[in-house]
């Protein structure tokens, strides 16, 4: 998985097809990010290997975020991925999921990263990661941060928002026009995109792509043995995605 700092995040669009067209763009480059070598490999409570990304068996309990935290993750996953004509959205594909496994791994905890100071946030990236808070801190403190800054505007949580309002709020979070005094809001907001890509690409196994919606959206065959004679033709793929246990989109 990338650092939370990573250059890669893309700004909130308040048009779901613009922002769906994005994320189907970008798709094939997420796919870098994904490895996920120290990632939370149990399986998921719901993955199903029927077609379509169907919904949850049964309702998933979070191991780390707290029902606030959980409701606005959930929320602010499904107007980044909103589910539309072109198939299902980060909800329905189990990204909230996905992130909220990644924060019970040694990545979340900061135990693969030289975590020692000094630290320059101004640093360029090429020097990588330099907050001196992991991302179990940076979703906890940016999680209440953002709860206060919603609250003090609208009077309600995150999750209670009108949609166009809640665009609003990640579009002020990700500008840092939302002043929070924990952590940089933006910080917050790239990690929040990165974990959401993440969870839509990822293989199922690790708790989102449930259905493997997200390689359906941009025609990735999964795991499949051999597919190097279908790379450089410009046509689909025409057999469904493998997913790492064997089942077939």
């Amino acid at each position: 998985m990338t650092a939370p700092n990573s250059p890669d995040s893309s700004p909130a669009s308040p048009d779901s097809s613009s922002r769906r067209r994005l994320f189907k763009g970008l798709g094939a480059a997420t796919f870098a990010a994904v490895a996920l070598p120290a990632c939370d490999s149990r399986p998921a409570a719901a993955t199903p290997g029927s077609a379509g990304a169907a919904p949850e068996t049964q309702p998933y309990t979070p191991r780390f975020f707290t029902a606030d935290e959980w409701a606005f993750v959930r929320a602010a996953s499904g107007r980044l991925i909103p589910s539309d004509a072109l198939g299902p959205g980060a909800i329905e594909a189990g990204v909230p999921e996905f992130i909220d496994r990644q924060m019970d791994t040694p990545w979340a905890a900061g135990a693969l990263w030289y975590m020692q100071g000094p630290f320059q946030a101004d640093a360029p990236a090429t020097l990588g990661y330099q907050s001196q808070l992991t991302p179990q801190q940076i979703y906890r403190l940016g999680l209440a941060a953002a709860d206060g800054h919603v609250r003090k505007a609208h009077g309600k949580p995150f999750a209670q928002l009108a949609a166009d309002a809640q665009d609003a709020v990640l579009h002020a979070i990700e500008a840092g026009q939302a002043q929070f005094d924990t952590v940089p809001a933006g910080l917050f907001f790239s990690l929040l995109l990165q974990n959401v890509r993440e969870g839509f690409f990822a293989d199922p196994v690790h708790g989102g792509n449930r259905g493997l919606a997200g390689w359906k959206l941009i025609g990735f065959p999964g795991v499949r043995a051999d597919f190097m004679d279908w790379v450089e033709r410009d046509v689909p793929y025409p057999l469904p995605p493998v997913d790492l246990s064997g089942r077939r989109g």
